[in-house]
């Protein structure tokens, strides 16, 4: 059994993802056709981008990119991203990362192209 986070720490992981989103998501004119959004799940935090269909703008489809989970008797946070094989990998550069800001730093810089190519 794994623990969630905390309420604590569920709110200052909510404010380190809403200003990195902030940066990162694409201008607002832009967002209708790509887009990036997050959620959190127990102790994961996932990273998708949104993107319509190509039949239908009406549907939108969310791929996953990059996840961190907690690992609270380590007290670190693991970090992958999805492969073409659709199966999360750990991520080498740095697969383990202390803080979510470590995390949400090297998902920016992407520096061997692993979470958008």
């Amino acid at each position: 059994m794994t623990l969630a986070l905390t309420e604590l720490e569920r709110k200052r992981c909510d404010k380190a993802l809403a200003d990195f989103m902030a940066r990162r998501r694409p201008p607002p004119h832009l967002r209708d056709q790509l887009d990036l959004g997050f959620r959190m799940e127990g102790q994961c935090i996932e990273i998708f981008e949104i993107r319509p269909d190509w039949k239908d703008d009406s549907v939108r489809h969310e791929s996953p990119v990059a996840k961190a989970t907690f690992v609270r008797t380590q007290g670190l946070w693991k970090v992958f991203w999805m492969r073409a094989d659709l199966k999360w990998h750990g991520y080498q550069p740095k697969a383990e990362v202390n803080t979510l800001k470590e995390f949400l730093g090297a998902f920016d810089r992407d520096e061997h192209g692993c979470f958008f190519g």
